[in-house]
Formats: structure tokens, C-alpha cells, sequence
């Protein structure tokens, strides 16, 4: 039996609504992350984007262990020549929670163009509500099973088969074309004549 490779649209999509109240930040991440790469499927596959949307609110009660809301650090660069940025982590809760998540998830998935495609499965809100009523998301908690959704989108429209000419209209077809006939080159041969002819020396005798 070979293999089984998922290709793209054989996959069908799911939505999850996730709620970080009073959840810690690495393990929201990792279900986050296992959601979206979808390795929760049994036709997972590598190369392949196999997973679902994950909808995370309430970003701004997520909470960290320990003492990392004032010794761990958000770190970005502006571009420029010393434009390091070191930002506590309870300063961003404040101001921007939602990076919080984001750069935790990112860490997780893969690096490359399919990292870049499954960074947009992931919608993260600071607080309750968010805009994705319409995709009817399940819910969703950090422990517990993943529910499987493996169905197919529905079938495409079939297309009108082309229409294929009969065999003696192809050979009246081939049989009006001619080849053009080849080029047949003007130049003549150039005779090459020995310095010894052109300037007369007698030949030596043995």
C-alpha cells in the first residue's frame, strides 16, 4: 500500500475558538500550534497546510509562570543600526497583549514559505468578541481531544470535455501544410592555395 499524501484540496477546514483567561501562555501556545499545522489529522503531511483556523480572545488574561512577567522580554528590531527593542512582558500585556500570543505560536510553527501560509490560520483578539461569527467556530480548550475534521470541501463542477477532431480531418489538415523547403547556402568553397605556389619557390630536390 503506498503512502497517502494529502494534497490541497482534499482537506477540508474547521474553525476554533479558543479563551486565554487564566491560561498559561506556552501551553495556549502549543495546542494553538498543533491545531493550525495540523498534526491532530491522521492524513497529516509535511509539506503540506493541513490545519484549521484557531480564533484566540481574551488575549490580555493570559498569564505567565514564575517570575517571567518581569524578567522575560519581548524583543523586536526597527531595521535600523541599534534599533534593538526590549519590552517586558507585563508592560505588553498592557499595551499590545495580542503579540504576546502571536510571537509564541510563531516559534512553534515551521520556517519558510509554509510557516508564512500558516501564521494567517491564527486571528488572536484582546478581548471577548471577535468577527468570526459567520465561520460558526467550535470550541476549544487547552486540554482534552481536538476534534477531527478530515471531510472534503464539496466536489467542483465538472468541465465540458473538448471536442476532438475526427481522423480524416486531421489528415486533410496535415496534408495542406507544407514544409518549407531549406535554404541552400551561395557561398563557394574557397580554394586555398600554398605560400610556396604563390610566390614561386622552386622545390627542393633530395
Amino acid at each position: 500500500m503506498k503512502t497517502y499524501s494529502a494534497k490541497p484540496g482534499e482537506i477540508g477546514r474547521t474553525w476554533f475558538v479558543m479563551d486565554a483567561s487564566d491560561e498559561v501562555l506556552g501551553r495556549l501556545a502549543t495546542r494553538a500550534a498543533t491545531v493550525i499545522r495540523g498534526k491532530h489529522k491522521p492524513v497529516f503531511t509535511a509539506h503540506t497546510d493541513t490545519g484549521d483556523f484557531v480564533v484566540v480572545v481574551n488575549a490580555e488574561k493570559v498569564k505567565l509562570t514564575g517570575n517571567k512577567l518581569d524578567k522575560k522580554k519581548f524583543r523586536r528590531h526597527t531595521g535600523y543600526p541599534g534599533g534593538l527593542v526590549e519590552i517586558p512582558y507585563r508592560r505588553l500585556l498592557e499595551t499590545h497583549p495580542e503579540r504576546a500570543i502571536e510571537q509564541a505560536v510563531y516559534g512553534m510553527l515551521p520556517k519558510g514559505r509554509l510557516g508564512r501560509q500558516l501564521r494567517h490560520k491564527l486571528k488572536v483578539y484582546a478581548g471577548p468578541e471577535h468577527p468570526h461569527a459567520s465561520q460558526q467556530p467550535e470550541p476549544l480548550t487547552v486540554s482534552g481531544p481536538i476534534p477531527v475534521h478530515v471531510a472534503p470541501p464539496p466536489p467542483m463542477k465538472p468541465r465540458k470535455p473538448k471536442e476532438k477532431k475526427p481522423p480524416s480531418a486531421r489528415v486533410a489538415s496535415g496534408a495542406s501544410k507544407k514544409k518549407p523547403a531549406a535554404r541552400k547556402s551561395k557561398a563557394k568553397p574557397t580554394e586555398r592555395k600554398s605560400t610556396r605556389a604563390a610566390s614561386g619557390a622552386p622545390k627542393k630536390e633530395n
